[in-house]
């Protein structure tokens, strides 16, 4: 059997803490299980050590974010050798079977960098919105009958990955504090050959229904998209540099003539952000390439 170290990132868990840790006792495929905590202010660490023994707990002294936090459970998994490693949201959990079809599936399809199981919403009733916007499962119905389904994107709720797969294209980048890490890292899956994909019978449950899109959240998403074009290696630095800067000082421009003033403020500023940060990107950029060394 394949050593699986399961890794999930807490801070104040305990709304999911039971049906997550729950599923992986119930696990048909045994898996170890980590949980580092990132300064959660509720009952996570008390319960954790008082109801869930068999669980490893790393406690930080400070909120890592998800990338960072994940590197310590990534490191330990290398440093242990484990053979794959399968990172859980805090507000997700798995069917019985799914590690074990995952591994399975892994196995015969190498190829693969990320496996992912189709992710439903918290009832187990269709397909979660954020999966099926990339995946375009939106009936369960009229899923693939094929083991695989190769994907370009989903999000790192429930991600199986071989450490083989670790040790070539690195862990998360330090450049994302939170969101983002995971669109970056599968940046750098496809850049060495890899692809990702999720199998048609395996499933897992996703707690994040669908959500009114606040203007921070707008803000946000827009600040994390325009770092991963910039930290992209499956583009030449002249390339990302357009993708990202170019393409947000372009935004403020339209949002100029548009007569909107928040939105060229907040374009502004993500280019001149970037900008100052390119010492940082171009050193991340540069690391990633010696990988494929």
């Amino acid at each position: 059997m394949k050593k699986v170290l399961t890794v999930i990132v807490s801070y104040n868990f305990m709304q999911w803490i039971d049906r997550c840790i729950s599923s992986l006792r119930n696990s048909v495929y045994s898996t170890d299980v980590l949980v580092i905590d990132n300064c959660s202010t509720d009952d996570t660490i008390r319960t954790l050590q008082t109801e869930y023994p068999e669980v490893r707990l790393i406690i930080n002294k400070q909120n890592l974010g998800f990338g960072r936090a994940n590197n310590i459970g990534i490191e330990l998994a290398l440093k242990e050798n484990y053979d794959a490693i399968f990172l859980l949201n805090q507000d997700a959990w798995v069917d019985p079977s799914t590690i074990g079809k995952l591994v399975e599936t892994s196995d015969k399809y190498p190829s693969y960098g990320i496996l992912s199981p189709i992710h439903l919403t918290g009832d187990h009733n269709k397909p979660e919105q954020g999966f099926a916007a990339y995946t375009g499962v939106t009936d369960l119905n009229k899923r693939s009958k094929e083991d695989i389904v190769t994907a370009p994107f989903i999000n790192a709720a429930v991600w199986y990955i071989p450490t083989k797969i670790i040790k070539k294209v690195g862990m998360f980048s330090p450049l994302f504090y939170h969101y983002g890490e995971d669109k970056d890292f599968a940046n750098r899956i496809t850049y060495f050959g890899y692809r990702i994909g999720y199998v048609p019978t395996a499933f897992a449950c996703h707690d994040r229904e669908y959500r009114e899109v606040k203007r921070k959240d707008f803000i946000r998403a827009e600040r994390v998209y325009h770092l991963s074009e910039y930290a992209n290696i499956n583009y030449s630095f002249t390339k990302a540099f357009a993708f990202s800067i170019l393409a947000g000082l372009k935004k403020a421009i339209i949002s100029l003539f548009r007569r909107k003033l928040k939105d060229f403020i907040v374009y502004l500023e993500i280019s001149f952000s970037l900008i100052r940060r390119t010492l940082e990107v171009r050193n991340t950029r540069k690391e990633s390439y010696r990988n494929n060394n």
